[in-house]
């Protein structure tokens, strides 16, 4: 089960460009590793991650197997009005999340 932590300020004045971090705890396998019998361990990674700002996307990364455990994305936008920050990730085998964050702007 992975964690999703966002970071958003909770008030920016607007026209301002403002910081948002994400990290997402998850154990990514990228499928080339083998156990000790000799079996290959199945990938399990996520593939995408996007953001949306009041339901229009404004940061999005496809992700691959090079990708470290636990993605950390750091990304800049600008404060338009007040509304909600939605962020979601997608993988293998299912994997689906989503967080959201409310912000207002001043």
């Amino acid at each position: 089960m992975a964690r999703p932590l966002v970071n958003v300020p909770a008030k920016v004045k607007r026209g301002q460009a403002f910081e948002i971090k994400t990290l997402i705890s998850h154990i990514m396998e990228t499928g080339f590793r083998y156990t000790t019998t000799g079996e290959r361990i199945p990938r399990d990674i996520i593939t995408f991650f996007s953001c949306s700002y009041n339901g229009e996307e404004i940061f999005r990364a496809d992700l691959y197997p090079a990708i470290s455990a636990n993605p950390f994305f750091t990304f800049f936008t600008t404060a338009t009005e007040s509304g909600t920050l939605e962020f979601k990730w997608t993988g293998d085998n299912g994997f689906a999340e989503t967080a959201t964050a409310k912000i207002t702007v001043e």
